[in-house]
């Protein structure tokens, strides 16, 4: 191992703008972690020259996957979820090289989970638990079981990673381990979706209702990034206009059907707007927060 380590420093440590290597030894015959190979090179750039490139080589008798990233892609990765796999990385990597002490603070900010970054998680996993709660809501009423099935599972994942997210915890270490700690009851939700002797039509409502109950009343906090960003100005905003956002482009979510949610639960207004007094067919729908006073 520490002839590997001493050659992969030596191979890599003038790769134009690198900022550090990091390496993971694969203690199990196969872990998908690392894709079955026995060692993870994770190199990480300030360059996008070879972002996100991957090779394979054998040193000794190990197979090594080599994964070279730039430090924009990196962050897209911890951020929106891309690669589940990168907070493990990052958590479980030896570090070899760090210039400026970049792995390190990436590392201290993971594990210190600041309201900023849970802020953007929660965002990205309420948007994936409407999205399938809501087609398993139509595959039931389409007659399609096994689908809703399917998307219920799906959508409880969502919630048990925003439940997750909530107690200052990474959701992509684990995620039923730790929930069967700190929330039993989507835990218990879990059991009987999948090993409950009722009908499967039966556990699939069961679910849902628990979902429409418990998580449409986290609409609000959950999308505070998305409000908060919609409260900076007065004039309503485009769904071009927010789906371009620096804030949310880098989570890579589809803000559409929030948006529509939201103004159905009074949180935005929907604002109709004719850009060219030439055309009065084509209205667009611009959004902005509701006054409630």
């Amino acid at each position: 191992m520490e002839h590997i380590k001493d050659h992969v420093i030596d191979t890599y440590r003038e790769l134009p703008g690198l900022l550090s290597i990091s390496v993971i030894k694969n203690p199990y015959s196969y872990n998908p972690l690392i894709d079955g190979l026995d060692m993870l090179v994770l190199l990480v750039t300030d360059t996008d020259a070879a972002s996100n490139a991957a090779q394979h080589v054998q040193l000794d008798n190990d197979r090594v996957a080599i994964r070279s990233v730039d430090r924009k892609a990196l962050n897209r990765w911890i951020t929106s979820g891309e690669n589940r796999n990168i907070i493990e990385w990052i958590v479980r990597g030896e570090i070899l090289l760090d210039r400026e002490g970049y792995m390190a603070n990436v590392r201290e900010e993971l594990l210190q989970f600041p309201e900023s970054k849970r802020e953007q998680k929660r965002f990205i996993e309420f948007a994936g638990f409407l999205r399938t709660y809501l087609q398993a809501k139509q595959d039931l009423s389409d007659g399609n079981l096994l689908d809703a099935y399917s998307h219920i599972l799906t959508a409880l994942h969502h919630w048990a990673h925003i439940a997750l997210i909530e107690e200052g915890r990474h959701p992509e270490l684990t995620v039923w381990k730790q929930l069967r700690r700190v929330h039993p009851g989507i835990y218990k939700l879990y059991e009987e979706l999948t090993a409950s002797p009722e009908t499967l039509e039966q556990r699939v409502q069961l679910v849902m209702l628990a979902c429409e109950f418990s998580v449409m009343s986290k609409m609000k906090e959950c999308c505070s990034l998305l409000l908060s960003l919609m409260s900076t100005r007065e004039m309503p905003w485009s769904i071009g206009e927010l789906q371009t956002h620096p804030l949310i482009d880098e989570l890579q979510v589809d803000v559409s059907l929030v948006v529509q949610k939201l103004v159905k639960r009074s949180y935005l207004s929907e604002v109709a707007v004719m850009d060219d007094p030439k055309d009065a067919v084509a209205i667009e729908l611009k959004y902005r927060i509701a006054n409630h006073s």
